[in-house]
């Protein structure tokens, strides 16, 4: 059974750091691309960040662009997501996603495995 376990989710001012980790247990990972989603009460899972299996490519949602990183270490099958200056507007579950192939991808169907996500809350 195909795990991804999120981490570092909580509680940040306007202007603070976060970094976000997520685990998976595929032996196919550094195949995989990953990505990270977001979802905002009442709104729908919005794209963040995605980056290629080797982490030569990656793709950010234009509201983060210039404010987070994705990033991958194959020999830890971990991905993260250091997210900085953050704002009230970031406050999300955010999503860790995997999906069978390397090529980065923005759309929530094109990833076959979600982890159970972690809430990210920025106050003003």
């Amino acid at each position: 059974q195909v795990q991804l376990v999120e981490s570092g989710g909580g509680l940040v001012q306007a202007g603070g750091s976060l970094r976000l980790s997520c685990a998976a247990s595929r032996r196919t990972f550094s195949s995989d691309a990953m990505g990270w989603f977001r979802q905002a009460p009442g709104k729908e899972r919005e794209f963040v960040a995605a980056i290629s299996g080797g982490g030569g490519t990656t793709s950010y949602a234009d509201s983060v662009k210039g404010r987070f990183t994705i990033s991958r270490d194959n020999a830890k099958n971990t991905v993260y997501l250091q997210m900085n200056s953050l704002t009230p507007e970031d406050t999300a579950v955010y999503y860790c996603a995997e999906r069978e192939g390397n090529t980065v991808q923005q759309l929530p169907r094109r990833y076959n495995y979600w982890g159970q996500g972690t809430q990210v809350t920025v106050s003003s």
